[in-house]
Parts: structure tokens; sequence; C-alpha cells
């Protein structure tokens, strides 16, 4: 099934408003789990909805949080999310520290007791269409295979990055700090597809191309990887006070219970430190030598970071948004949820 932008925009939005949020709620969940789709990153978008929908039904995610944003200094603070939406309150706080960096060059904002926030590319491109520059980094539940580890410590900890040119082009970086995302093979178990031997190993600790006998994901480039997801560990959980490692809650043990997640925003002004004009034009010249090196075997072009997403975006516009047909059954259905996710494993099983 292909549906418009618009289209899937408002079903999902009708679906998390039936499940308890408020309108505006909805709507900003709706914006990035479409934003997602759009952009390809099917992983992060309508295939999470269901999950989304039973967790705020059965009250582990506040339908009517308390948010309070706490500012620790001109250049800082805490965003207290209630365990609220994930996508609610990072749009909040991403709002907070883009208005700190325009008044003292930078703002960094940790959010404190958040659900799963989607894809942080969404958040880090609300800065760079303001000519901002933005980092952040999210923990999640434990389910990667340390460096030299038999036993999962670290989630997948993404990381994203955002920055303005002189033209219409942005560079837009999100990636998990393991070789792909959990949710790659939530996709790819929806459409009943095998995933390459690189991604995961099975219980046995063998690489498995099976997504259904993952049990854990490997880090991207070994120690390299592990050594990255510390990183966000620390600056998400650890640096806010929250659970870190093997601590931070499931995804899907109790699905009445707030996940305590933290993230942490990280937004530069660039013309506090250099001109903006030429700071952009800069980025456009990278870009564009970027485009001008010869491609390697096996490809035809360099693509910057951010570029294939937009580029489907575009296609999609013009051929519509295709949706597994089972999700798109279950967003026109009447149905809330189906109990398909509470008081699972890590991996929904």
């Amino acid at each position: 099934m292909k549906l418009s932008k618009k289209e899937l925009h408002q079903l999902i939005q009708t679906k998390i408003q039936r499940a308890g949020l408020s309108k505006e709620q909805a709507e900003i969940v709706s914006d990035v789990l479409t934003f997602a789709d759009a952009r390809g990153i099917h992983s992060h978008g309508a295939v999470r909805v269901e999950y989304y929908a039973e967790r705020i039904a059965k009250g582990g995610i506040t339908n009517q949080p308390h948010f309070e944003f706490k500012k620790t200094a001109p250049s800082c603070g805490i965003f207290e999310a209630d365990n609220g939406s994930g996508h609610v309150a990072a749009t909040k706080a991403m709002s907070e520290a883009m208005k700190m960096a325009k008044e003292t060059g930078i703002g960094a904002v940790g959010i404190r007791n958040m659900s799963h926030s989607g894809a942080l590319a969404y958040f880090v491109e609300m800065a760079a269409q303001e000519d901002l520059v933005a980092l952040s980094v999210c923990q999640s539940d434990p389910m990667v295979v340390p460096f030299g580890g038999s036993e999962a410590y670290y989630g997948t900890n993404p990381i994203a990055f955002a920055a303005p040119s002189a033209d219409e082009r942005m560079i837009t970086f999100d990636m998990a700090t393991t070789v792909q995302a959990w949710g790659k093979v939530l996709h790819a178990r929806s459409k009943k597809e095998p995933i390459p031997n690189t991604w995961a190993v099975d219980e046995n600790g063998e690489p498995t191309t099976d997504p259904t006998k993952v049990n854990a994901l490997l880090p991207i480039a070994g120690p390299k990887g592990s050594g990255l997801m510390m990183m966000v560990d620390i600056l998400s959980g650890v640096l806010l006070g929250l659970p870190f490692g093997k601590h931070v809650s499931s995804m899907y043990h109790d699905l009445s219970n707030g996940r305590e997640l933290g993230q942490l925003h990280i937004v530069f002004n660039p013309a506090f430190f250099t001109d903006l004009t030429e700071f952009k034009q800069n980025i456009s010249q990278m870009l564009d030598e970027l485009k001008e090196i010869t491609p390697a075997n096996g490809f035809t072009e360099v693509n910057f970071p951010g570029e294939r997403g937009r580029l489907r975006e575009t296609r999609y516009e013009e051929l519509g948004i295709e949706l597994v047909d089972d999700i798109y059954t279950y967003l026109i259905s009447d149905t809330i949820h189906e109990n398909k996710y509470d008081h699972k494993n890590k991996f929904a099983e």
C-alpha cells in the first residue's frame, strides 16, 4: 500500500490520539514518525505505532505529562519529561537548546525520564533549519555484545548531527553505534526478509541472517563502536543521574511503567565562532568537492550524510510512501493495540 505523506501523517496521528495523547502531542509524534518513513528510515516510522499505542494505553507513557525545563546555567539546563512521549519531550527540549544557543553561542539540554523518541535526525534538523549546528545522543536498553564480551550490556545508543549550508542542502548524520539498528531487524521481520550476517549474532554467538534468531547486535568497528556506546551512555545516562548500561529499562518488559530514558542535545551557534555566511559557504564548498571526487568501483558518486534520505523523500512525494500491508491494516482499523509487546523480551519475543 502506498500513501502520501499527508495521508500517513493523519493515520498515525489519529491512532496515537485514540491511544490517549492530546492532539498537540499526537501531531508531534506523527511528525517524527512520518519524517522517518519519508526518509526511508522505516524502522523508526509507522512500524512503531502499535507499540507506542499499547504503551500509552497502558500508562507506560504519561498522556498528560508535567514537562518542566530548568536552566542550570546560561547555556545549559535539564528538561524533566515525566515519562511523557519521547518525541514530544525531545522536540520541546531541542527548542530550549536552540534558544540558548542563539543567545549565548551554545545550548546543552539533558532530557530526563523520557520514553523512546524515534529518529534523532528529526531533532538535529530542527536546529540546522535555523542556521545552527546540533548534536544529539540517546541511550537505549541493552541488546549489544560489547567488543570482547559474550553478554549484552549497552544499547544501540544512537548519535545524530546536522549542519546547514549556503544552499538548500543540509548535512544530516544519524547512526546507531551498532552495525545496524534493532529497528532495521524489526523491519526485516515485518517484511520476512533476511538480514546481512554482519548485523547480529544468534544465541550461540554465531552470525545469523535470520532476523527471528537474533540474540544480540554487534558494535560497529569492534572496540571503536564499544567506545562510542560507552560515550553515549555516559552523556545521556550517567551525566543525567539516570540508569546506565545493563540497568537501562527494557523497551518491552512492562508497558505500564515509564522507561526513564535520557537524551542530550548540544546546539552550537556558528555565528559565535566564525562568520556565519562564511561557515555556510564552506559547508557548501565541502559538499561540492565531495561530489567532484571520482567514485570508487561499485559506486556512481560520493554521497554526503543525509543526501540519499532526501532523495528518497522526493521520490516518495511523487510515488507515495509504501507500507507493509499488516501495518496499513492496523492503522486503518479501530484497534488501539492487540497486546503484542507487553512483557516480551528485548527483541519483542
